[in-house]
């Protein structure tokens, strides 16, 4: 474990990620122990344009935008610790495995994202990850994702 663990504001992911509103799923980033694991905060709140249709009158969060937002805290986390801000890295997904939906989400949720690396290095392009989401500590989500990241060449 490193003895130095990291943060990545608002103002980073965007350095980081490509993704913006209404597609940009994570408000920070805390926790961040190298390219190890990450801590993400997403809150979930009325406005986001998927609560229109999903489920009007019972306001569900989709079950695929909490494992992108996963995605998102663990390319966050990988960008932070490879200091690729700035740097128009890019990820894509290859596998999704494991997936399970254990409890609604719903706006005023805070979603807690954990995050894992199960394999992947600096300069490697296939990354494979594990998260849970949790809401006030119950397992929301849980999956394991395989992703590419092309990280552009120093």
């Amino acid at each position: 474990m490193s003895s130095e663990l990291l943060t990545a504001d608002i103002n980073l992911i965007q350095r980081i990620l490509p993704h913006r509103y209404p597609f940009l799923l994570v408000d920070k980033v805390l926790d961040i122990d190298g390219t190890q694991s990450s801590r993400g905060i997403k809150n979930v709140t009325m406005n986001e344009p998927h609560f229109q249709g999903h489920f009007p009158g019972n306001p569900i969060m989709p079950g695929v935008t909490i494992v992108e937002a996963m995605a998102q805290t663990a390319a966050v986390m990988v960008g932070t610790a490879l200091n690729m801000g700035d740097k128009e890295m890019q990820v894509y997904f290859m596998a999704i495995d494991g997936c399970k939906f254990r409890r609604k989400v719903i706006p005023g949720d805070v979603l807690e994202l954990k995050l894992t690396t199960v394999r992947g290095k600096p300069g490697g392009k296939v990354w494979k990850f594990s998260g849970i989401a949790e809401v006030d500590g119950e397992m929301a989500a849980e999956a394991q994702f395989t992703a590419m990241m092309d990280l552009p060449k120093e």
